[in-house]
């Protein structure tokens, strides 16, 4: 008897039958080519996830309609019977691994950037589909009707490639999105004002669909079943919505959230697994019809528990299974202790798609397209390397090193392995992070040729001790603390009011929940600043962060902005920008801001000025060890201060090192 039984029982859904009842969601890779085709690149993605065990892959949102539909530069398209050949491969790829595949059909609506498009987006109405965002044209009722035809269409295409299902977006601040959500539809004809019309669009490409299909063709619907904005849909309302259009709907995709709280769309790291799933439930009850939940679902135990309940039928992952395409095969064999649990950081998905344009990655799977092949490579020649730092860079060079057959050894000067992410995982909005240094620690602990030695100095002798061909230098990086007057003082005082991000962690447990009162001032406005005021501002602090820059977070992913945004609004966070920190006093900070000098007092002072590189031991590795027969790399934050998602990928580049050397 399987432990999860619910997870492995199949599903049959007309003439789909799904083999276990977990779904790879659609998420957005910029992996298509230019003009909207399907790559091998996508292939070998998707084709990851269904070795790994998947029960149904639904693929990315592909455009009906380019390029007016189109909401990315290299989305795919499926609105004319070219894009037929490439599909069809794909299909046949991912049903060779016994996993059933559909597609997410879409038109993006007032969601496209006439950047991008040439033309002005079109909408339900005139509003924009986000705050700042561009202003639509409203769609005349003939423009409403070709583009219903689309999308049957498309189903048909999809149909003829050789896919199982499709799935109609109908949320997310997409185009039927925009029709449906009261925050984008002010239409006064029989699209707009009772949920009856502004459902009509949404009834009317579900039933084109239909007749494209035919019968027994499932078709699924995703929506945002609480739009959680200020003036949306909420449950309720959707529940009323979907009246009118659930009809021809054979699986119920329940999601939420639109552009403006795309923190509950993609969900933030601090959602717990499954927060949603009370949605789910909601539509089944009302409407009997399989349901999709997601959010956030890493833990195996949880989505059995939503199964068992009868909360949903199939259990969505999107970024779960870019994190770890093995996630089923795992499960089903007993590794749990292995998953690679995403920790929704939400960096290399939907930052480096969202918000700069570039094709996903993952922070903590730096293999996404080609998985863990490595693995059967084994070294040629003797090769003993040396890891100094056991942070998750240090980690994974020496567990991917251990794994190729490498003799290794990783020294780590404290009595904990994890680093910084070990340290910044304490903050409890941060916890999920805790979850990738216990995952790089389980693996090293498993493999009999990676030897640890924690509480030790890694000095030249010991090092010399060990025989090194390769010695990787992963040290990470300390506070940034530059000659401002005061600030060395401060931060080297007795029981000082004035700390570090690091110190804060330490006296996590001493903060009373109530600071009513309080005055807390952040001088940096960058993640770790806003660390310390996501930490503070639920306490009922009096909060100001201060930046240099023009702007608070400037560099954070398109999730994190908008939750930082919606939490600085909420707690009434005074953010000082375009302001300099001059001076650090016992009680109070000197600034200087529009030309002027300002004291602002506090209960609490942090510094989260950035981090520095921290290298201690290179230069005498350098000068110790000849070159040309030790390979000396540096890796992570003692090359420069910077995010996880790089340290792991340089981590994982011991393999170019040791081909290098010929080793490999």
């Amino acid at each position: 008897m399987k432990k999860y039984q619910n997870i492995f029982n199949p599903l049959t859904v007309k003439n789909m039958t799904i083999k276990n009842r977990i779904v790879m969601t659609p998420m957005g890779t910029n992996y298509g080519e230019q003009n909207g085709e399907m790559s091998f690149l996508h292939m070998d993605y998707y084709e990851q996830r269904a070795k790994g065990g998947v029960g149904l892959i639904i693929v990315e949102n592909a455009s009906v309609d380019s390029p007016q539909g189109s909401n990315g530069t290299t989305q795919l398209r499926i609105d004319h019977d070219n894009y037929i050949p490439r599909l069809f491969k794909l299909c046949e790829t991912v049903h060779g691994h016994g996993a059933c595949i559909a597609v997410q059909i879409n038109h993006a609506g007032a969601s496209a950037l006439s950047s991008r498009i040439n033309m002005q987006p079109v909408s339900a109405s005139n509003l924009p589909s986000k705050k700042g965002g561009e202003i639509p044209r409203p769609l005349q009722k003939e423009e409403i009707t070709a583009i219903v035809k689309k999308y049957g269409e498309a189903a048909r295409r999809a149909q003829a490639a050789g896919f199982d299902a499709v799935e109609i977006h109908a949320g997310h601040s997409y185009l039927i999105s925009q029709f449906l959500s009261p925050t984008t539809n002010n239409r006064t004809d029989e699209f707009g004002g009772s949920k009856e019309n502004r459902a009509r669009f949404a009834k009317m490409v579900m039933d084109e669909v239909r007749s494209q299909v035919g019968p027994m063709f499932p078709i699924m619907i995703r929506i945002s079943a609480d739009e959680l904005v200020e003036g949306g849909n909420t449950l309720e309302d959707t529940l009323e919505l979907l009246e009118y259009f659930a009809e021809e709907a054979d699986i119920i995709d329940v999601s939420a959230g639109l552009t403006g709280s795309i923190q509950y769309q993609i969900d933030a790291n601090y959602l717990k697994d499954g927060w949603r799933s009370f949605m789910a439930k909601a539509v089944k009850e009302k409407f009997n019809k399989p349901v999709i939940t997601t959010g956030n679902i890493r833990n195996p135990k949880i989505a059995e528990k939503i199964l068992e309940d009868g909360d949903a039928d199939l259990i969505g992952m999107g970024r779960g299974l870019i994190a770890e395409p093995e996630w089923v095969n795992k499960v089903e064999s007993g590794r749990e202790d292995e998953l690679r649990k995403c920790i929704s950081c939400n960096i290399g998905c939907a930052g480096h798609r969202i918000g700069i344009n570039r094709p996903i990655r993952c922070t903590i799977n730096p293999a996404i397209n080609i998985g863990e092949g490595y693995k059967k490579e084994k070294i040629k020649n003797s090769c003993n390397v040396v890891v100094i730092g056991g942070g998750t860079a240090g980690l994974e060079a020496a567990c991917t090193a251990a794994e190729v057959g490498c003799t290794t050894f990783l020294i780590e000067k404290k009595d904990v392995l994890g680093g910084l992410a070990h340290e910044i995982s304490k903050i409890p909005d941060k916890n999920r992070l805790a979850d990738f240094p216990n995952y790089l620690i389980n693996r090293a602990s498993k493999l009999n040729n990676l030897f640890v030695f924690k509480n030790r100095e890694a000095d030249i002798k010991f090092i010399d001790s060990l025989n090194p061909n390769i010695i990787v230098n992963a040290t990470g990086s300390n506070p940034l603390l530059p000659p401002i007057k005061g600030l060395k003082e401060a931060m080297e005082k007795e029981n000082s009011k004035v700390a570090s991000i690091k110190e804060m962690i330490e006296n996590i447990p001493n903060y009373p929940e109530d600071m009513t009162g309080k005055k807390v001032v952040v001088i940096g406005g960058g993640a770790v600043g806003l660390d310390v005021v996501e930490f503070f501002a639920p306490r009922n602090a009096k909060i100001s962060i201060v930046e240099m820059q023009p702007v608070i977070g400037k560099d954070l992913d398109p999730v994190t902005k908008v939750q930082t945004s919606t939490l600085i609004e909420k707690h009434d966070v005074l953010e000082l920008t375009n302001t300099a920190l001059l001076e650090v006093k016992d009680n109070s900070f000197i600034v200087r801001r529009d030309g002027k000098e300002e004291e602002l007092e506090f209960d609490y002072g942090f510094v989260c000025l950035g981090m520095r590189a921290n290298a201690p031991v290179l230069e005498s590795l350098r000068e110790n060890f000849d070159s040309s027969k030790v390979e000396i790399v540096n890796i992570g934050d003692s090359v420069r201060a910077r995010r996880i998602i790089e340290g792991v990928q340089e981590g994982r580049n011991i393999l170019n090192t040791l081909r290098k050397r010929n080793y490999l």
